[in-house]
């Protein structure tokens, strides 16, 4: 029985997984065109419901001075937000099939930066400013409720606040990074097998 095996030989004549650079591409390709997407869809949601409420005040005038406050506050978290999360569109515009793979992976690493200060300082930012504003929005109209069903008001929605904040805004930044994480580690994967 012969015990000198050459573990280093067998070693390099593995074969390991090399991942698809075609299917890795088209992974790209979607992750771009969802984000676009979504860039899309929430510039018009935000425009929409900032055209909404503009009308809500100038259909309803209000009297008080802090229900005015709140909703310039509203509209000034999505002007604000929509103005940060705009510049993100030209970094998925300028990713495009004529990349190496190291400029793929420089383009994604400025998207995760991106992202990171989307999902922290102008979240943070957006949720204290549309936190404060429907406040101040709300206490116009409940003032004039009975007290039981302005404290229902007040629960419901801070109990739906606290639900975006606790539930949804973790779970879908995580998802977010989980995505743009593992196309990262194909292309580094990739970058590291062309250099040895």
């Amino acid at each position: 029985m012969d015990t000198n095996i050459d573990f280093k030989n067998i070693w390099k004549q593995q074969t390991s997984n090399k991942p698809d650079m075609e299917e890795l591409l088209g992974r790209l390709k979607k992750f771009k065109n969802e984000n676009l997407r979504r860039l899309v869809i929430t510039n018009l949601l935000l425009a929409a419901t900032c055209t909404g409420i503009g009308f809500v005040w100038y259909r309803y005038q209000p009297e008080l001075v802090t229900t005015k406050i709140g909703i310039v506050l509203v509209i000034l978290a999505m002007v604000i937000f929509l103005l940060a999360y705009n510049k993100l569109f030209m970094v998925f515009y300028k990713i495009d099939s004529n990349q190496s793979n190291s400029e793929y992976l420089q383009s994604l690493y400025v998207v995760k930066n991106k992202q990171r200060f989307m999902q922290t300082t102008m979240l943070n930012i957006y949720f204290i400013m549309l936190f404060t504003g429907l406040v101040l929005y709300m206490y116009e109209y409940t003032s004039k409720m009975p007290f039981s069903s302005s404290a229902i008001a007040y629960i419901t929605f801070l109990a739906w606040i606290g639900f975006n904040w606790f539930y949804l805004r973790p779970k879908t930044i995580k998802k977010q990074q989980a995505k743009l994480d593992g196309l990262i580690a194909k292309f580094e994967e990739i970058n590291n097998q062309l250099k040895e």
